[in-house]
């Protein structure tokens, strides 16, 4: 009994059962590399679910192009029939996903959830919906997006930052890395995801905003004019603040590596933007709102955030007609 309880345990460490919520763009490229790497991923799609059925998601990657054919492909969790080892979470962080409700008939004692989504404090709804669940948070820095029904454009990078929630290091978190990197994903295991989380939004919360609400800007747009350029930076300093605040350290030199990483790529509109474009609801909230929450439990002032935060969220809504 103990030598076949190891082989179970082995293979859904090494070719575990994986179902992808949200297999958009990102979810379906982290999905299709770690079917690449042995796993047996299936998705629940939704609009796409008859291109992606019949022939699954075509990737025109700057890495290679490939195609990535779900084991199943589900218009809902319950279609599934099976109990996955993870479930991998990519959809949008927005009010109206009710990501535990979503997953629950396919979660039980054996199940890890793997969240890859932006923002901070966004883990909390799971991890609370599922207490004995393994939560594993994960952040993509990645260009890639939907250019149709069933196919992906991939630009580059491809990065992904894992980690227990709220902290810590498992078995299934180094196996996922293992995968990951077996296809090709550069995959950090960090024993602190959250500090992590925060680090990305030094980014996230300056360009995202700023772009949408400069007209639909690209990176090295905003960065050429000055006073946009000094926003950003304002922006950045306060998440900063806001984070050390709460107990998480930013480097020094958050801030200018940041500027000059993103000088040194090529001009790119953020995800934000492309989303607003699209007419598709921005992560207001998980990327600005609650950095502005956490600022004010911390006491900190961050009135450019204070600023962008509303005026962002009177975009999204007028763009989606909701005003």
């Amino acid at each position: 009994m103990a030598s076949q309880k190891q082989v179970g345990e082995d293979d859904s460490l090494q070719n575990p059962k994986i179902l992808i919520l949200g297999a958009g763009a990102i979810g379906s490229f982290y999905g299709g590399k770690l079917a690449q790497a042995g796993a047996r991923v299936s998705a629940i799609c939704r609009s796409d679910y008859e291109v992606v059925a019949a022939d699954g998601v075509h990737f025109e990657s700057v890495s290679g192009d490939f195609r990535f054919r779900p084991e199943k492909v589900i218009r809902n969790a319950v279609e599934y029939g099976e109990v996955p080892d993870y479930v991998l979470v990519a959809t949008k962080v927005l009010p109206e996903v009710d990501v535990p409700e979503l997953i629950r008939p396919v979660v039980n004692e054996k199940t890890a959830i793997l969240l890859i989504q932006n923002g901070i404090d966004i883990e909390g709804s799971v991890a609370a919906a599922f207490p004995e669940n393994e939560i594993i948070s994960g952040l993509a820095f990645i260009a890639v997006s939907r250019m149709a029904p069933g196919y992906v454009r991939h630009q580059g990078y491809g990065r992904l930052t894992i980690g227990c929630y709220p902290s810590g290091i498992s078995k299934r978190v180094e196996a996922l890395s293992t995968l990951f990197t077996k296809a090709g994903v550069p995959c950090i295991v960090t024993p602190d995801v959250v500090n992590a989380r925060w680090l990305k939004l030094v980014w996230n919360a300056a360009f995202n905003p700023v772009s949408v609400l400069g007209g639909g800007v690209d990176t090295l747009t905003m960065l050429q004019s000055e006073e946009c350029a000094g926003l950003l930076r304002a922006v950045m300093e306060e998440v900063c603040m806001v984070a050390k605040a709460l107990g998480h350290e930013m480097p020094s030199d958050a801030v200018q590596k940041n500027i000059e990483a993103t000088l040194a790529m090529d001009p790119y509109k953020t995800s934000m933007l492309l989303d607003f474009e699209a007419g598709r609801p921005l992560e207001v909230e998980a990327i600005a709102g609650n950095a502005v929450r956490a600022a004010r439990r911390a006491g900190v002032a961050v009135p450019h955030l204070e600023s962008l935060y509303p005026l962002l969220k009177l975009a999204d809504r007028k763009r989606r007609h909701l005003l």
